[in-house]
């Protein structure tokens, strides 16, 4: 994975977000053309025409960061809930997971309480709530779970708002498909405006995102699995796009995963799924033709994925002229626009 990795500096890793929505820098790369342009993203419709169908990630970050403490010892604990069972029953990381296992018992913040069911292995527990804890519950006892590269703690009226996209409606994510943080309501009315379609699919983005790959060949690397959901009208407006000669652009790698993913024979397929669709570089793209994406963690999947489409040395150059040019990084970072 070392031709993969690049230098970023941490001046450069966004610790918030610009001040307002839309006013990221936007890095342009045409790969046929080989041309780099930099720009900002409220000009964004100068690279989206009319004529393109956009596919968002409509998924909403959950409050998924919890601490507590193990009865027995009084030792404090990090959870981060990554998917949800049922109502009782959660998948999540226990930090430090040597502390725990199964039978143990956690005290939380809020008056709850868990019990370890099962060690899973590599952090992850499947777990059990002494009560009924839905989505909008976790509100009161969990915070939103920034990436550890963000070296803060989440701050109220700040993150719970620039951390959701401002068409995030389904509750399930434990990272925000950052991508789409950039749209404001005004920038998508103004293309929807001009004829550009915009469509929602949901993949509930979970924390194998930021697992990095460990292994030389990253091919022998196990992606994660997350689930994704296509409406049959998300559906069948895409696969109308599809047959008018619509360009497919997706906002973000989640949803990308999900088109992908959905598709059989030039078209989308609905339903509810989950995909451990793994695209790095020799994927042969099967609908999308433009990628809206933030700067990835290097030597991870998701900067695979981007170098699967635009290619390799494509990327690495991008990357490094986004280093020069002091863009910021990650998920609170700016925009690039691939095509």
């Amino acid at each position: 994975m070392r031709e993969f990795y690049i230098h970023i500096p941490q001046e450069l890793i966004a610790q918030y977000p610009v001040e307002k929505r839309g006013e990221s820098r936007l890095l342009v790369y045409d790969i046929k053309r080989d041309s780099i342009i930099d720009d900002y993203f409220y000009n964004i419709d100068r690279y989206i025409s009319s004529s393109d169908c956009v596919v968002y990630n409509d998924a909403r970050v959950i409050n998924a960061r919890l601490y507590g403490v193990k009865v027995s010892t009084g030792a404090r604990l990090e959870i981060l809930l990554t998917r949800r069972i049922d109502d009782f029953k959660w998948r999540c990381l226990i930090r430090p997971a040597r502390r725990v296992g199964a039978g143990a018992v956690i005290s939380l913040e809020g008056g709850y309480r868990l019990e370890v069911i099962e060690d899973e292995g590599d952090g992850s527990f499947l777990v059990q709530f002494d009560r009924s804890l839905k989505y909008d519950e976790l509100a009161d006892i969990g915070e939103i779970p920034l990436p550890k590269y963000i070296r803060r703690k989440p701050e109220k009226g700040l993150d719970d708002i620039r951390y959701q996209t401002v068409y995030a409606e389904k509750y399930g994510a434990v990272a925000a498909p950052t991508a789409g943080l950039h749209f404001t309501e005004e920038i998508i009315a103004s293309l929807k405006k001009r004829g550009t379609v915009f469509v929602p699919v949901t993949l509930y983005v979970d924390w194998g995102t930021f697992k990095p790959v460990r292994e030389k060949d990253y091919r022998k690397h196990k992606i994660h699995s997350e689930y994704y959901e296509i409406s049959a009208d998300s559906a069948k407006i895409i696969n109308a796009a599809i047959q008018e000669g619509r360009r497919l652009v997706c906002v973000g790698t989640t949803t990308v995963r999900a088109i992908e993913s959905a598709a059989d024979d030039g078209m989308v397929i609905p339903g509810r799924r989950e995909t451990s669709l793994y695209i790095y570089p020799g994927y042969r793209f099967k609908l999308v033709k433009a990628m809206l994406t933030n700067f990835h963690l290097p030597e991870s999947t998701l900067i695979l994925l981007v170098a699967a489409f635009a290619g390799r040395q494509n990327i690495m150059k991008v990357y490094h002229h986004a280093v020069e040019k002091r863009y910021r990084f990650f998920s609170y970072g700016d925009a690039m626009f691939l095509f």
